[in-house]
Formats: C-alpha cells, structure tokens, sequence
C-alpha cells in the first residue's frame, strides 16, 4: 500500500511540475486532501453513487475522484473533469 501512495505522490508531482496552469488549483486540492474528513460529504451528496469504500480511496485526490466518477456513472474521462470543474467552482470558498 505504501508503494502505491509513493507511486502517486510522485505521479502528482509530475504532473504539477509538467502542468504549471494547474497549481492554483492543485494547491486547492492539496488543501480538500488535507480536510477530507470533513469535505468528503460535499461529495458524496454530488455524487451519490460512491460508496464510502471509494471514498476511502480516494482520499482528496482529484484523479482518483476523476477515476471513480468515471467508473461509478459509467461516462468519459472528460465528462468527469467537466463535473469536477463544475464542483470546484461551487465550492471553492468551502475549501479553506
């Protein structure tokens, strides 16, 4: 289990590196991983059909949130961000 974290921390970090337009927003998920306890209800009442054995997984981690949307309600990789996108712009001031 360490191994996999490890594997995606630096997954994270290649990406952050790689995708510099995203930091302001990586930086706000660092912040929802960080307070996932109290923000996975948020959550799960967007998207209902995750479990709370996804939500374990998850663990504030946007592409694992991409991941389980996708697999849960079946749709592309894109309609996923899209949700997301959508869920962040209503409740980004519920991040802090």
């Amino acid at each position: 289990m360490a191994r996999v974290r490890l594997r995606q921390v630096m997954f994270d970090w290649q990406f952050r590196q790689s995708a510099p337009e995203h930091k302001e927003m990586d930086m706000d998920w660092n912040i929802v991983e960080g307070n996932w306890k109290q923000f996975k209800g948020k959550v799960k009442t967007q998207w209902g059909k995750l479990t709370d054995d996804h939500l374990d997984v998850i663990a504030g981690m946007r592409d694992q949130l991409a991941g389980k949307i996708q697999e849960s309600y079946g749709i592309t990789k894109d309609e996923a961000e899209k949700q997301i996108k959508d869920f962040e712009a209503r409740n980004k001031d519920g991040q802090a």
